[in-house]
């Protein structure tokens, strides 16, 4: 962490060089990352709360966020719509999105 930024600045997170963010970067007030996840449904509240908590836990450590600036949402996508609602419009349309492929084509 640079010297100049405290741990429990709300500001936590470097800006993107040359965007917006990184010439405001003293004026804003919050940096809050939102992920979400996409998932066939038939997990356990009690899994995707695990799941949750393990992503926050990671972003906090890889990106140098404070847990309140975390959130995590889970997003239940039926079987038969995935296709349609997920893999052509988020993986196959936009792959510079794409920082972990998946496995599998369709």
């Amino acid at each position: 962490m640079p010297a100049d930024r405290k741990r429990d600045d709300p500001d936590a997170g470097p800006p993107v060089p040359g965007s917006n963010a990184s010439k405001n970067h003293g004026k804003r007030k919050h940096t809050v990352p939102h992920i979400v996840v996409k998932l066939w449904p038939g997990k356990t509240d009690a899994q995707k709360k695990e799941l949750a908590e393990a992503i926050a836990r990671q972003v906090m450590e890889t990106l140098d966020y404070q847990e309140k600036s975390v959130s995590v949402a889970v997003e239940e996508v039926e079987q038969a719509r995935w296709r349609e609602d997920v893999h052509i419009p988020d993986i196959v349309e936009q792959p510079e999105r794409i920082y972990k492929k998946p496995g599998y084509t369709m």
